[in-house]
């Protein structure tokens, strides 16, 4: 498996497994319908587990644009490798969120909130204001890619093993930050989906909110470049 592939699919893993708790919770005659906050930051958590611990070896299990680049600001990733890195996440998102609704494509008519079917691919906010939900998103990408920065020093390093600091992270920015915007802090994991919720036939689909799509875009981009900067100056 090439870096590329490794990727692609542990990004597609992150997709599958995220997005699914997401759907099993709020789509209409689902068997976790109503699981709430808390199973879905646990499934997410689990999600970028399952991806990082099959791809570490590999690809360095980045599976988020912010990440790569965050790497690369610090020093610690070529920034040559940079765009085939994001394209390949990219990919594996689309991959993701498409198998994603053929495991719930019943369940995705049945539902009749246009809403809630698009939260299943991509990220809104609680309240809408450009401003609060960039920082949020920012923010939490910026805690998420300082953890993996301290994370990938050779002092601090488990290897594969560090999947699991890495899944407890996004726990943590899930149960503590992600009440604002439903914390994307992964370019590719909102904007990937989102195309693929333009794309695919859904019963009373409605608009697939591209107004907002700049926002899981832009701010963990900066999150990413704040981390890059805090680490380089406690260096």
């Amino acid at each position: 498996m090439t870096p590329f592939v490794a990727e692609l699919v542990g990004t597609c893993l992150i997709l599958i497994l995220g997005e699914g708790v997401v759907a099993n919770t709020i789509l209409a005659k689902t068997k976790g319908n109503g699981g709430g906050i808390i199973v879905i930051a646990f499934g997410w958590s689990i999600a970028v587990f399952v991806g990082v611990f099959s791809t570490s070896a590999i690809s360095g299990a980045h599976l988020n644009p912010a990440v790569t680049i965050g790497l690369a600001l610090a020093g610690k990733f070529d920034w040559a490798l940079v765009p085939i890195y994001i394209l390949a996440q990219f990919l594996g998102a689309m991959l993701g969120a498409t198998l994603n609704w053929l495991n719930y494509r019943q369940h995705l008519n049945a539902t009749t909130d246009p809403e809630l079917q698009l939260a299943c691919f991509s990220n809104g906010p609680a309240i809408k204001s450009n401003f609060h939900n960039l920082f949020s998103e920012a923010l939490g990408t910026m805690v998420l890619v300082i953890a993996v920065l301290f994370m990938t020093k050779a002092t601090n390093s488990l290897g594969p093993l560090d999947a699991l600091p890495v899944a407890l992270v996004v726990l943590g920015i899930g149960l503590s930050l992600g009440g604002t915007t439903g914390y994307a802090i992964n370019p590719a994991r909102d904007l990937g989906p989102r195309i693929m919720h333009a794309m695919l036939p859904m019963k009373g689909k409605g608009s697939s909110n591209w107004g907002y799509s700049w926002i899981p875009v832009v701010g963990p981009t900066i999150g990413a470049v704040m981390a890059a900067l805090v680490f380089r100056a406690l260096q």
